[in-house]
């Protein structure tokens, strides 16, 4: 019988958990803050570019008092402000998960994510052992792969 038609390759999401130590907080916590702040900056930018394009639409209209450029003016101002709440939630997110962070014990486990990865399965594998796996990680080292290989 040959091997490849007794098997099947099939892909899994295998959980990757980090051991919270003091490196990976401050990892953790500098990431949280740069993105914190590159949401600012886009903030800003924004902020900037719908004073610009106002600005540009009142400089070009020769009435900049008429309901068209009001409406014109008061769309840019929605569109602006509904982006701005987008990334005012963005930013809420990241504080709560900043903060979060502080709280975390050390040795605690946590869940970083996943990943796809690839097992043989045969005739009498068990399906349901061999999707649960998981890599526990301490400062980017794999200290443990759990389950079923």
């Amino acid at each position: 019988m040959d091997i490849f038609q007794s098997q099947l390759i099939l892909k899994r999401a295998v959980t990757i958990k980090a051991v919270v130590t003091p490196r990976w907080k401050e990892e953790i916590q500098q990431q949280l803050q740069t993105q914190i702040n590159q949401l600012d900056n886009e903030l800003q930018n924004l902020d900037m570019q719908g004073q610009r394009a106002i600005t540009e639409i009142q400089k070009q209209s020769l009435q900049p008092h008429s309901p068209q450029v009001v409406q014109q003016i008061d769309n840019i101002q929605l569109q602006v402000n509904q982006r701005k709440s987008e990334l005012l939630e963005q930013k809420n997110q990241l504080l709560q998960q900043l903060q979060q962070v502080q709280f975390l014990e050390l040795n605690q486990e946590v869940i970083q994510g996943q990943i796809d990865g690839f097992f043989s399965l045969e005739k009498g594998d068990n399906l349901v052992q061999k999707m649960q796996v998981e890599i526990l990680m301490r400062d980017g080292i794999v200290e443990e792969i759990r389950g079923t290989i």
